[in-house]
């Protein structure tokens, strides 16, 4: 690999870049003298080995960025809890070779029911060839992604942790936690190993070590409820169960309990209160976690029996706190995942949006590393993704109160659940769930500019089987275009058949439609825009 590859400046506009010092960038601390700092040993380090981290590990490999990723827990989790996979979070693992993988090891379910647990079904004909929920146990999910990564070449480093971090005009010094424990409520650790690189990139939770450092605020509001989530063996009959669960579920939409496998039953229970923990909304973050105890208590509470609950796999409490990071990035520094949003696990979003963060960010840090990205590029970054997880977090406000056991909110969910028997409405909160609905402001232009294209048929196969490098795509059905100086990082596929009813579309590699058209020069103009400049 030629070093020049990694010796690339930050464009002009970057936070800390040529035109600007450390002094001119709010937050962030005085460097290092140019003589004592180390040298650059990766051009990406990401704090954090969950979902999102790997995806932008192995994103960043697809374009031969140097990567680390650090992770504090020296080995994964040991307990197995069912994430969601969404349609479109299954559509990106789709464009890198990854779905059937994930298919193996899931359990599909049909789409619908998902905006706050109201029992509707998916309209007919929804836009996407993934169009169902995947369950996969959460651990398969990070193993399978990190996986990816390192096959890639990503290097994942365990039992190392953030304590401290510089940024300068040239990279990022980052000092590692002595055994691996973080530094607490944003005061800095020390005394631990030093690593540097071009970029730091936080994706390390809820409690990310990285934005408290950083000194970006993370405003919104504190839990007001918690709700007790575990699985755990029963002690009375299923049918018992089912009845009992039938009833309650009438009224109290926070309580759930059901068989999930191999003898053991999920359980979701309302909280006794808000604990010390505070602002735990994730169940990723398992600070004080419940006790056994507590379960029965609850459930004895909400359902006058305890069913005979014992033998616990694993037990959490998840809050709806629910906050969203001022700002996605600090000079050389970037959030993503739960580190940049918490909120409510209502409707399944967490793990998707951060899983879509990464496909956003990862080809675009990699573009400003290698050299050719445009100057606004990484902007781009925030000004796409946080309206996305401001509509998030609304709509999670939404079904929370949609959750309560309050008469207001219950006439509410009444009225919402006859409207959703109106297609326009049921397809609407699906599409939001699902984020299949999202489209970036890529400024005028037809509806389908910056909108996701689905898996359509092009020939011999499909449209995401062409995306599988993570790059650029002109798909040109009237095959007198051509990508001309940008074939360095962006493919060609002339196919007068594609099912597009467009001449031609350019779709950048987390597969968004940049553009639209078939007039070559406007073609060019684009993929400066979006590709940079033409290689010599």
């Amino acid at each position: 690999m030629d070093s020049s590859q990694f010796t690339t400046e930050p464009s002009s506009n970057d936070a800390v870049g040529r035109d600007s010092t450390v002094s001119d960038v709010p937050g962030l601390r005085s460097p290092t003298s140019g003589d004592d700092r180390a040298p650059l040993m990766f051009d990406v380090i990401i704090a954090g080995c969950g979902p999102t981290g790997a995806i932008l590990a192995a994103e960043l490999r697809l374009h031969d960025v140097r990567v680390l990723v650090l992770e504090k827990e020296t080995e994964p989790v040991s307990f197995v809890r069912i994430v969601g996979l969404h349609m479109r979070s299954l559509e990106l693992m789709a464009m890198r070779g990854l779905l059937d993988r994930m298919r193996e090891h899931g359990r599909q379910r049909p789409a619908g029911g998902f905006f706050a647990a109201i029992n509707k079904p998916a309209p007919q004909g929804l836009d996407s060839a993934h169009a169902y929920l995947l369950g996969i146990p959460q651990p398969v999910v990070v193993r399978l992604l990190e996986e990816h990564a390192t096959q890639l070449g990503a290097q994942v480093r365990r039992g190392a942790a953030v304590a401290d971090f510089r940024q300068d005009d040239e990279g990022v010094t980052v000092e590692l936690a002595s055994g691996g424990t973080p530094a607490s409520e944003g005061v800095a650790g020390g005394g631990g190993e030093q690593l540097r690189s071009r970029y730091l990139v936080g994706c390390d939770g809820g409690r990310s070590t990285v934005r408290k450092l950083l000194g970006v605020g993370f405003p919104g509001e504190p839990s007001r409820t918690e709700t007790l989530m575990g699985e755990m063996e029963v002690g009375v009959p299923r049918e018992e169960i089912a009845a009992k669960v039938t009833e309650i579920s009438r009224t109290n939409k926070r309580f759930s309990l059901g068989p999930f496998g191999d003898g053991a039953y999920s359980v979701v229970v309302p909280a006794a209160g808000v604990s010390d923990a505070g602002d735990v909304s994730n169940l990723g973050d398992r600070a004080k976690p419940p006790t056994l105890e507590d379960f029965k208590q609850q459930l004895r509470t909400v359902a006058g029996t305890d069913f005979g609950v014992h033998s616990p796999r694993w037990l959490s409490r998840f809050g709806d706190a629910t906050r969203l990071a001022e700002r996605y990035r600090v000079g050389r520094v970037l959030l993503a995942g739960d580190a940049a949003h918490i909120h409510p696990p209502t409707g399944g979003q967490g793990l998707n949006l951060g899983v879509q963060d990464a496909f956003n960010l990862g080809w675009k840090l990699a573009a400003q590393i290698r050299g050719w990205a445009p100057r606004t590029l990484l902007d781009t970054y925030q000004a796409e993704r946080h309206p996305v997880a401001e509509d998030v977090l609304d709509n999670t406000r939404a079904q929370m109160e949609l959750l309560s056991t309050e008469p207001g909110p219950q006439a509410v969910r009444r009225l919402l659940t006859e409207l959703m028997d109106f297609d326009e409405v049921n397809r609407c909160l699906i599409e939001k769930i699902t984020a299949i609905g999202i489209r970036y402001d890529f400024g005028e232009g037809p509806d389908l500019l910056g909108r996701r294209l689905p898996d359509i048929d092009v020939k011999h196969g499909h449209l995401y089987g062409l995306l599988h490098r993570g790059r650029g795509l002109l798909l040109d059905r009237t095959e007198r275009l051509t990508v001309g100086g940008w074939s360095d990082r962006v493919d060609y596929l002339a196919d007068p058949t594609a099912a597009l009813d467009v001449p031609c579309v350019l779709l950048r590699p987390d597969g968004h439609v940049a553009w639209i058209g078939d007039d070559q020069q406007d073609l060019d103009d684009h993929l400066s825009r979006w590709f940079g400049k033409p290689a010599d």
